[in-house]
């Protein structure tokens, strides 16, 4: 059971939260990617019930069990594509944060495989599921039983 009821407690900021993230579901940037972002950015964090929700999702968007078993090693797997791997890169330095933000070196990927509106939507997906992340994981989120 979760440690408090986000939703219940503080209505408006929650559907402020749930407009903006329907808001990047419409966006230009391409359900595949925008999964595995939010799938390796929950990892990264340890959300337990984001990764059981992307997952799903993910799933419902045609993604494969071997992928999706493979993310934490997305690097090394020739499973992925360019743009895929532009895009882990950057959410996974995001989300990782160190002194200098994002290198020039993973933005400058990012610039090659991704049109102007997609990178605004990738900065957005990025940003959005580290919030959730930030909410699910204090509140001790879990995942409905099967």
């Amino acid at each position: 059971m979760p440690r408090l009821n986000l939703p219940g407690l503080a209505p408006e900021v929650y559907k402020g939260w749930y407009d903006a993230e329907m808001a990047i579901r419409r966006g230009p940037l391409d359900a595949t990617v925008r999964e595995l972002v939010k799938i390796r950015v929950s990892q990264i964090n340890g959300c337990l019930f984001c990764i059981d929700m992307h997952t799903t999702d993910a799933r419902l968007h045609g993604e494969t069990e071997q992928r999706i078993y493979y993310l934490n090693a997305w690097r090394e797997s020739a499973k992925f594509s360019a743009v895929e791997k532009a895009a882990l890169a950057y959410a996974e330095e995001v989300t990782t944060l160190g002194p200098h933000g994002v290198t020039d070196a993973v933005w400058a990927e990012v610039e090659q495989h991704f049109e102007e509106e997609a990178r605004a939507g990738l900065v957005a997906v990025t940003a959005m599921i580290n919030l959730w992340n930030r909410i699910g994981v204090p509140l001790r989120m879990e995942p409905a039983a099967p």
